[in-house]
């Protein structure tokens, strides 16, 4: 190990190394790229720094700052700054410069700091970018690259930054790999930009959890923040991290535990980064004892004498439950990492223990009982009991031993040193659930009658706010609802009710109708058998089972057999297709409906409404049908799906001929002039037009080898063609079809409504 740093360390208070430092930092891998894994709280931030020691110190000493000679990439901006001052006292004796250059911070700051010269450079990666590309950062001296929780870069969605920052740096330089696991990313990530790596993995002497207890606390799901509360209270560590999964829930927990009196701050993305760093340093300091944070704000980040984690919301894998617990139980120091499991999330917390392969201890949240007298025992265990007193102490003490007892003195020490501590939560058993609270009694009341029942679909989901809202009541105003077949009762406070009264102006009418009376006495209600209840409301969800399976309740006798009515022969019963069809439907009055919808079905037989694409393969080529098949457009009335006669429809077996492939009709379109009644209210002297189907050609849209009709319609007072006339059929002006075409009936060209285009 070089000289100034083996200094720094001294200083510092280093006796040994870790086992990643030591596997790092052998001199046979002093010009090697490397891979290493080790577990968080390893010290993998000063392995590193004596990783590229010899690549950046080659003659002993470092050059005058220019273009920095080392570039170390970690995912957040708190971790970037905890790596710049672990490296700034680490190279203190080298006269290194090292320099941040991390988002949230001001960048004209970091251009003029970079422009000055830099030895090392630490940041995250779209800063760093950022800076490449304006060319305020150059790479063409970098000696060695570091990235630092690689697989959190990868996850975060980091992978093209850290690929462009590879791609620029010089191919001689040494790429260093920092994780806290290698996952398969990580592995292809080294592949590509690693010349023949050297993958270090490091052990701890024992067990991998060895300075970590794990504990699974199982409470209720009402219980969960008075949990928390209990942990921080019964352990009391100097610095503690409540990790939670959203912003929501850090700012939540973090009012309520400020409110109850903990020393907290917190960390999150929404936070800007004075107010992170600000956060941070009041940890440091002590003036903050608790922390609560998301998992990627507090990513890495390194806390004194933090020996308590919390996890209020359950890790969502095993990676960031190791992350989360090692930022406890670090460099040999012990520490416990708590998973609160609600009564719901037990089988997922034995889940992700299970897979972590880590063996934690179930238990529950301490009671207020044990939290007092762990509080006795930390009072009792306090220095301030053997330290020596001073002239003003001294002299003050004599004056209380004079005033009071000493059980009054020791009584007023205890309730003192417990006025500064938060007052520990009752918790339920796991399992329990709450008590539903009893309502109180309701006292003098009446009686109303609703003109609405069950049969009228009343519920009192919608009752209660109807007559909330018609007598301006309140819903403490309101008592029993019940619900009878043809009406509901209600009963109201009797103060109020002169107000309901009033309110529906002595008609009784509340809304629509439905009408409010006022019932003397309580009225009585009928009960129902469970037959008789209704099987639910239409289009509702099924309601249970469809039958009830008790034997006790009342069932109906069955007749007998000889009393039923003989069934008639299925051969004689009426079927449906001999069953006389209508003409057709008619609303009421009597009155037939125009003549702009046809029927669904015609009177040729199928064979001659749809043509087969076999044996020639030409398509259709006649526009469009109905669904009948008949060759007419839909041009009369609404038609019923039957026929349209009154006659049965007959036993005759269809035709069994194939479908003929001939058009419809080989002539062309009438040439007849077509007439000019302009469209209005239709003649009730005139009959209708020819039924769909009813036979004569078929409609075509053009003749064979004719250019294309284009567009049928127009707007109204568009070409001359379409210009209305004056008819002969009445008063008024009507549209002329673009061809010569029937006006009306079966053979009716369609034609637009006037004023559409």
């Amino acid at each position: 190990m070089l000289t100034p740093l083996h200094e720094a360390l001294t200083e510092r208070g280093y006796t040994t190394l870790t086992d990643v430092q030591e596997a790092v930092a052998a001199p046979e891998l002093a010009e090697r790229d490397l891979l290493v894994s080790a577990r968080t709280g390893s010290g993998k931030t000063v392995g590193f720094g004596l990783a590229i020691a010899p690549t950046l110190l080659k003659d002993g000493a470092l050059p005058p700052p220019a273009a920095p000679l080392a570039l170390v990439v970690a995912p957040t901006r708190e971790l970037a700054l905890q790596v710049q001052r672990e490296l700034s006292w680490l190279y203190e004796k080298t006269g290194a410069l090292v320099v941040s250059c991390i988002g949230g911070m001001d960048a004209r700051s970091e251009r003029r700091a970079l422009e000055r010269g830099a030895h090392i450079v630490v940041g995250t990666p779209g800063r760093l970018r950022d800076h490449i590309e304006r060319g305020a950062l150059d790479l063409a001296s970098l000696r060695a690259i570091v990235l630092d929780e690689a697989d959190e870069m990868l996850d975060l969605g980091f992978r093209e930054d850290l690929e462009f920052m590879l791609s620029e740096s010089p191919a001689t330089r040494r790429t260093l790999l920092f994780s806290a696991t290698v996952p398969p990313a990580i592995a292809r990530l080294a592949e590509s930009y690693q010349r023949d790596a050297e993958r270090i993995t490091t052990q701890v002497k024992g067990e991998q959890h060895t300075d970590i207890e794990y504990q699974a606390v199982q409470c209720t799901p009402q219980d969960v923040e008075h949990a928390i509360i209990n942990l921080l209270r019964f352990h009391d560590a100097p610095t503690a991290i409540v990790f939670a999964n959203t912003r929501a829930t850090v700012a939540r927990l973090t009012a309520r535990l400020a409110n109850r009196g903990f020393a907290v701050v917190s960390l999150s993305g929404e936070l800007s980064q004075d107010e992170r760093s600000h956060a941070l340093q009041a940890l440091r300091d002590g003036r903050a004892k608790v922390c609560v944070a998301t998992d990627v704000a507090a990513r890495g980040i390194d806390l004194p004498n933090l020996d308590l984690v919390v996890h209020a919301d359950l890790p969502s894998n095993t990676e960031t439950l190791t992350h989360r617990s090692g930022r406890t139980g670090r460099a040999g120091r012990k520490g416990i990492s708590a998973l609160i499991a609600s009564d719901r999330d037990v089988k997922k917390a034995q889940r992700l223990l299970g897979w972590a392969k880590v063996k934690a201890t179930w238990t529950v949240a301490p009671s207020p009982e044990e939290i007092a007298a762990k509080d006795e025992e930390r009072l009792l265990a306090s220095p301030a009991w053997t330290e020596a007193l001073s002239p003003e102490e001294q002299g003050f003490a004599e004056r209380l031993i004079t005033a009071y007892a000493p059980e009054q003195i020791a009584a007023a020490c205890l309730r003192m040193y417990l006025s500064r501590l938060s007052a520990p939560e009752d918790l339920n058993a796991p399992g329990t659930k709450p008590d539903r609270a009893e309502r109180a009694p309701f006292g003098p009341s009446k009686w109303v009658a609703l003109s609405a029942g069950r049969d009228q679909g009343a519920e009192p989901r919608w009752l209660l706010p109807l007559i909330l809202r018609a007598g301006n009541l309140d819903k403490a105003q309101i008592g029993r609802i019940r619900v009878e077949d043809t009406e509901s009762f209600v009963e109201v406070a009797e103060a109020a009710l002169p107000s309901l009264l009033a309110a529906v102006d002595g008609n009784g009418i509340l809304e629509k109708d439905i009408t409010l009376r006022a019932v003397a006495g309580e009225p009585s209600f009928a009960s129902r058998p469970r037959d008789g209840r209704p099987a639910g409301k239409p289009g509702g969800k099924p309601g249970g089972k469809r039958f009830d399976k008790r034997d006790d309740r009342p069932r109906p006798e069955r007749a007998e057999r000889s009393e039923r009515p003989a069934r008639p022969d299925r051969d004689e019963a009426p079927r449906k297709d001999d069953r006389p069809r209508s003409e057709g439907f008619r609303p009421q009055g009597g009155k037939p409906r125009s003549e702009g919808f046809k029927s669904h079905r015609s009177d040729k037989p199928r064979s001659e409404g749809f043509k087969s694409r076999d044996g020639g393969g030409k398509p259709k080529s006649e526009g469009f049908k109905s669904h009948g098949g008949a060759g007419k457009p839909r041009s009369e009335g609404f038609k019923s799906h039957g026929t349209g006669d009154d006659k049965p429809r007959s036993d005759k077996p269809r035709p069994d001929k194939p479908r003929s492939d001939k058009p419809r009709s080989d002539k062309p379109r009438s040439d007849a002039p077509a007439d000019k009644r302009p469209r209005g209210a239709m003649d009730p002297s005139k009959p209708l037009g020819k039924r769909a189907g009813s036979g004569g050609p078929g409609k075509s849209f053009g003749k064979p080898g004719a250019k294309p009709a284009g567009k049928p319609f127009g707007k109204p007072g568009g070409k001359p063609g379409f210009k209305g006339k004056a008819g002969d059929g009445g008063e008024g002006s009507g549209f002329k079809p673009r061809f010569n075409a029937k006006a009306k009936g079966g053979d009716a060209t369609p034609r637009r409504k006037p004023g559409k285009s």
